[in-house]
């Protein structure tokens, strides 16, 4: 009887692990994390370092897939109306899910739509000009645009966003004539200021910073509350006399609004293994971003305060959708 009694033991084990296994298991082989933005903005930038995080936390494929256009309404919306099944993910920002419900007559409000599983970044922005712009602080432009009215022009990612708001603001608090031209995207904004298409904008340290270093641009103030950790010797706008001007772009992960709780704390812890890894960390820290790890429910508390803060912003500045 005593072989019976192990081989049944040994069994009850088999089928008790497996099943631990399968409970485990994902429940996709793939899945979407999409950025609402083409290539070579922070968030494309955000969502390509966590995903090789999330594939091995959560034991599946994760493929980062752009979805751009309407300044991120395309995608924001496409996770919106997906299945509540945590295979299609949002890696979305204050534009998306903060700002544009102030701008645009959405289908789907992205607050009713998304439910956030976790904070990835945060990171001030930097007013920048192209280095043939003959200013060399944020006095002498306000001057020079003051004196040629209607010439200079500022680039933004897209209407709505916080640079574009930015942008706005000042020209608002200012008494300034500047051009708003925007794009489909920061990466192609920030690519027609460095080739002098357009004088100026405003951009996340995340992207400025690497080009600082080439000559062809000049920063000449941060939207941070204190200086950036990686370009101190730039001023905040805030020192300058502007302390409207203290915000930053934040960014973080989102599922669609009907996803299981369960799900959604999986996806956090996942979230959370993901930005405590060393390489990931130190990224982020070279990027400029703040410490932003944290729970779904810490993340939706901070998002329910920054809403009417940038309804406020919008109705400032008069902003509208090019």
């Amino acid at each position: 009887m005593k072989p019976v009694r192990l081989l049944s033991v040994s069994l009850a084990l088999t089928f008790s692990c497996l099943a631990a296994t399968a409970q485990s298991a994902y429940s996709c082989s793939v899945v979407k994390l999409i950025s609402p933005y083409p290539p070579g903005g922070t968030t494309d930038i955000l969502a390509r370092l966590i995903q090789p995080g999330l594939s091995r936390e959560l034991g599946t494929n994760v493929i980062v897939e752009n979805k751009a256009g309407a300044s991120s309404n395309i995608g924001t919306e496409f996770v919106s109306q997906s299945a509540p099944d945590g295979c299609t993910l949002l890696l979305g920002n204050n534009t998306g899910v903060a700002i544009n419900r102030n701008l645009y007559k959405l289908r789907i409000d992205p607050v009713q739509g998304l439910v956030p599983v976790g904070a990835v970044a945060s990171v001030p922005l930097v007013l920048y000009v192209n280095s043939a712009v003959p200013a060399d602080s944020l006095k002498q432009l306000i001057d020079l645009v003051r004196a040629n009215p209607g010439k200079y022009s500022y680039a933004s990612g897209g209407s709505g966003s916080p640079q574009h708001l930015m942008g706005e603001l000042l020209k608002l608090e200012k008494g300034l004539d500047i051009v708003h031209v925007p794009y489909k995207g920061q990466g192609p904004a920030m690519q027609d200021v460095v080739s002098g298409q357009v004088q100026m904008a405003f951009e996340t340290t995340t992207v400025i910073a690497p080009q600082l270093t080439s000559g062809r641009i000049r920063a000449l103030a941060t939207t941070g509350a204190t200086r950036s950790k990686i370009m101190p010797e730039v001023p905040t706008m805030k020192e300058l006399g502007l302390p409207d001007f203290v915000t930053e772009n934040w960014y973080g992960l989102f599922a669609q609004a009907k996803t299981p709780p369960a799900l959604v704390q999986r996806l956090s812890i996942a979230l959370n293994k993901t930005l405590d890894d060393k390489e990931v960390q130190a990224t982020l820290d070279k990027m400029g971003s703040s410490d932003v790890k944290g729970t779904s429910e810490a993340f939706s508390k901070f998002i329910t305060h920054e809403l009417p803060l940038w309804e406020n912003v919008v109705k400032r500045s008069g902003a509208k959708v090019d």
